[in-house]
């Protein structure tokens, strides 16, 4: 399959998760972006905010030898690796029964991948790491394109800080916002739908994993293809992202060059231009740096987005206009009814006019100039009615 053909087959991919999994678009465009790279990702945030349905629906999206485990303390390597070959123990040889687990596996999915022991870690990271898998002295070449794991938590544990290293972005999953509730139920309730009549089961690939490492082996020529200014930019907001104390080795800096220029082949650019660096928003050591990456790339994301207003936003300001005005306008007609509200109500309206307006101050457009102004001018109205002393 050509190259231009793979990408087109990505795309569908993204569509569909994208129709399935309400506010997800990021996300999605990362786990792509880590297959074209062959790189790995990890997918952090609390149960029920869809990261284990997400990475099983793009398995089902692709037509690969898939390996899915859910980590223990006790889990053991045979759980992962494959049982020992009893036949040739007995011969004198030390090997595993390898047929359908981890060190064959193309896509990989690691449920709590941070609970993984001592017995596991060294194996796992050299498969993640250099794509090997070592038993018995036999060292096994393995066809991994990307690993995804999924975690209520960062780790804090140092011992599983080198496996934490292995996934090059790491993803917050979290509950959704306010104004995505009716989409969310609508969504979800056509997901278990989906689920209870098999069409979640039934579910065709649209791309096989064969394309995808020939895509793979394309994607090393856009590696010599980055612009001048591109890397002086890159450069600058490396240092800045040192300076604020969020650390990045030398190796991470070069790996990510892979994810901007899988960023721009998604795309169909020949180069990678500065709307790739909302990838740096996914390279945080714990959630508490996620807001100052926000913070040096957005403006850099902010300028690019003014210069190409035709470019897709990704996150919070890939939301659609028309449901936030359509939320603002339900809140409107709660605040200004004459139906009485209770305080817990009243600061629920107005918690999720403050989220409308930072997706809003996101979007930066002038039409999301204007509807800022709109809420703004909802909330002077609520607390000049005195709403607050009843």
């Amino acid at each position: 399959m050509a190259a231009t053909q793979t990408i087109q087959r990505l795309q569908q991919v993204a569509r569909a998760l994208e129709a399935t999994f309400l506010g997800k678009s990021e996300a999605v465009r990362l786990m792509l972006i880590a297959s074209i790279a062959g790189e790995h990702m990890v997918l952090i945030g609390p149960p029920g905010t869809a990261k284990s349905a997400l990475i099983r629906m793009y398995a089902k999206l692709i037509d690969a030898k898939y390996f899915e485990y859910l980590l223990t303390r006790f889990t053991e390597p045979n759980e992962i690796f494959g049982p020992i070959d009893i036949a040739a123990f007995r011969s004198g040889e030390y090997q595993r029964r390898m047929e359908g687990m981890l060190p064959q596996a193309e896509i990989v999915f690691l449920d709590e991948v941070f609970k993984a022991n001592s017995a596991i870690l060294n194996s796992l990271l050299s498969v993640l790491n250099e794509r090997v898998y070592t038993v018995g002295g036999s060292v096994w070449q393995t066809p991994l394109i990307s690993a995804f794991g999924a975690s209520n938590e960062v780790p804090n544990d140092e011992d599983l800080m080198a496996v934490f290293d292995r996934f090059l972005l790491r993803v917050r999953s979290d509950n959704l916002d306010s104004y995505h509730f009716q989409d969310l139920l609508a969504k979800g309730l056509a997901h278990e739908v989906g689920k209870l009549s098999g069409t979640y089961s039934k579910m065709q690939p649209v791309l096989t994993s064969a394309s995808l490492h020939e895509l793979q082996s394309v994607f090393a020529d856009r590696m010599r293809a980055f612009p001048e200014d591109f890397l002086s930019t890159y450069k600058g907001l490396v240092f800045q992202i040192r300076a604020e104390g969020v650390s990045m080795s030398d190796r991470r800096a070069i790996k990510l060059l892979k994810l901007f220029a899988a960023s721009a082949m998604l795309d169909g650019r020949s180069a990678p231009d500065n709307s790739d660096f909302f990838i740096l928003r996914h390279i945080w050591n714990n959630l508490d740096q996620s807001e100052i990456l926000d913070g040096i790339v957005g403006p850099v994301l902010e300028a690019h987005y003014r210069e190409h207003p035709e470019a897709r936003r990704f996150g919070a300001a890939d939301v659609g206009m028309d449901a936030l005005i359509a939320e603002i306008n339900r809140i409107r007609e709660l605040l200004t009814g004459d139906r009485p509200l209770s305080d817990i109500q009243l600061f629920s309206q107005l918690k999720a006019l403050n989220e409308i307006k930072a997706a809003l101050q996101a979007i930066g457009t002038q039409p999301a100039q204007e509807t800022i102004a709109r809420v703004d001018q909802l909330l002077g109205h609520v607390f000049q009615s005195g709403k607050f002393s009843q």
